[in-house]
């Protein structure tokens, strides 16, 4: 990125501030937390599918949620997190004192960030729930369409390791079919037994290839060999999954799209 369009895309995202910022001061609270019919509107992690605003829609980057709980809402404009105090009376939402990170993001759209940003920052919001879809909708009309998240499953689905950090190039697919894992060490591919029981995994002895690489990604693959050959605690919330073996070592995955 040459350094003109870098400034450019620092000032975008350093616009999202001053938007949300500006958003009233009254005093948050949790509500009921539903709409009509009882369907909950906090607690929830809802996916953002688009912002429609002066009648253009946009649709949202891979990664943009909101989540409204304990008087506070919390979530992703699709690269900078944001996070405000929330009040839910019946069907109205409304956010407060929002404030946003300031992080310039490669191939994220930053217009979009900056549209729901204005949409939902100083507005009262009607919500609607429709089974797993949420509408906010403003006083003037514009909306935020949203879904209710689920968590990715653990089997078939391909987990690239974040940590230890292998620069994307270890992953994990786990197969329930086969009573296996294989994947990527990060250099070498890796195949062992793998029975998934009651939150645990019991994972055999791994059979890999033998190339050598780069010492950084050596070292990742002794960590990421510790997990293998004994039990594995594991837990998926949305697109994260963590592996914690007996002897300590964790490891943390996401979801490939």
């Amino acid at each position: 990125m040459d350094r003109q369009k870098q400034r450019m895309t620092l000032t975008a995202a350093a616009m999202l501030v001053p938007l949300m910022a500006a958003c009233g001061s009254e005093k948050a609270d949790s509500g009921s937390g539903s709409v009509g019919g009882g369907k909950p509107v906090t607690g929830v992690r809802w996916s953002v599918d688009s912002v429609t605003a002066d009648g253009r829609t946009q649709k949202a980057p891979t990664g943009a949620h909101m989540t409204i709980d304990k008087g506070r809402a919390e979530g992703s404009l699709g690269c900078n997190n944001f996070s405000a105090e929330a009040t839910v009376d019946g069907d109205r939402v409304r956010l407060g004192k929002t404030r946003s990170t300031e992080m310039a993001c490669e191939n994220k759209p930053m217009e979009f960030e900056t549209t729901l940003a204005r949409t939902v920052s100083d507005q009262e919001l009607k919500a609607e729930v429709d089974d797993d879809r949420l509408t906010l909708t403003t006083d003037g009309g514009d909306t935020v369409q949203l879904t209710r998240a689920k968590d990715a499953p653990l089997a078939g689905t391909k987990w690239t390791v974040t940590t230890p950090d292998a620069d994307g190039r270890a992953h994990l697919t786990f197969d329930e079919k086969k009573g296996t894992v294989s994947g990527s060490l990060g250099c070498n591919k890796v195949n062992a037994k793998a029975t998934v029981r009651d939150g645990h995994i019991t994972v055999g002895r791994p059979a890999t290839t033998r190339m050598m690489c780069e010492d950084s990604l050596m070292d990742v693959e002794k960590k990421l060999l510790r997990i293998f050959d004994g039990e594995l605690k594991y837990g998926v919330d949305h697109q994260t999954l963590t592996l914690t073996s007996e002897n300590g070592t964790s490891v943390r995955a996401v979801a490939e799209r």
